[in-house]
């Protein structure tokens, strides 16, 4: 083994990845990595920008609270199921954003800060709240309002598309909706989505989803995921994804 007295012989740099130089260096490098840190936490921050909180009139009396994204001239209402709020639209209601709509998350009357008239019961009169968000878009800008609706919303939604001004709205979602009484005065393009196997207390719900897609006007389509999951939970399934992928396409087709 050699061993050396003395000064020892100063060890050689060794290079780092971050001290790696091109095009111009140190200084250059430098430069270009905090840009790119810029861009990084400006479109992160984009990414996570809370929604617009807005409210407005029910032409009944009451007060709905909604989360509004995106500022596209094709607009649609998010109708939440009984057990939810708005909130629960938040990741469907970006993606749809980014899909070019101005999407607006409604809190039904009773839930959050809506409310309805005192004189009614929380729950009666819940397709005005529905009606009031589509005039909202209207008003706002949007050219077209849709509306998608899960279960106690989807009877929301088919509601407010019976008592509707013609050309008011112009496409349903319904996501495994409860019946309503005249399906046949239903207006605007329809998508029916319901998962094969979901059930509650009366018993399966494919068949009566399926009397109300064939009492209800054209056009119209039937969607059925496989699966038990029931509304909004099927966004929490592996059938999520394609159902996301099938209310985008039903709201952008010409």
């Amino acid at each position: 083994m050699r061993c050396s007295r003395g000064r020892s012989r100063p060890a050689p740099e060794k290079s780092t990845p971050s001290r790696k130089t091109t095009d111009g260096g140190w200084a250059a490098w430098s430069t270009r990595s905090a840009i790119i840190g810029r861009v990084t936490v400006i479109a992160l921050a984009g990414a996570a920008a809370p929604p617009h909180r807005v409210s407005f009139a029910t032409e009944d009396g009451g007060r709905v609270y909604a989360d509004l994204y995106g500022t596209g001239g094709r607009g649609v209402v998010l109708a939440h199921g009984g057990r939810f709020t708005k909130e629960s639209w938040e990741k469907q209601a970006r993606a749809l954003a980014d899909a070019g709509f101005r999407t607006l998350a409604i809190d039904f009357r009773g839930r959050g800060q809506s409310r309805g008239p005192e004189s009614k019961p929380p729950d009666d009169g819940v397709e005005y709240d529905v009606l009031a968000a589509v005039r909202y878009l209207r008003a706002s800008g949007a050219r077209t309002v849709s509306i998608v609706g899960a279960s106690f919303g989807g009877a929301a939604a088919a509601q407010a598309a019976v008592l509707a001004r013609p050309g008011e709205i112009d496409r349903l979602v319904l996501l495994a909706h409860g019946e309503i009484p005249e399906p046949e005065r239903m207006q605007g393009r329809k998508l029916f989505v319901v998962a094969r196997d979901d059930a509650n207390d009366a018993g399966p719900r494919l068949p009566r989803i399926r009397r109300q897609y064939e009492r209800a006007p054209g056009p119209k389509e039937l969607l059925i995921l496989e699966g038990s999951a029931h509304a909004q939970f099927i966004f929490e399934t592996d059938q999520g994804e394609r159902l996301m992928r099938e209310i985008v396409r039903f709201l952008s087709a010409p």
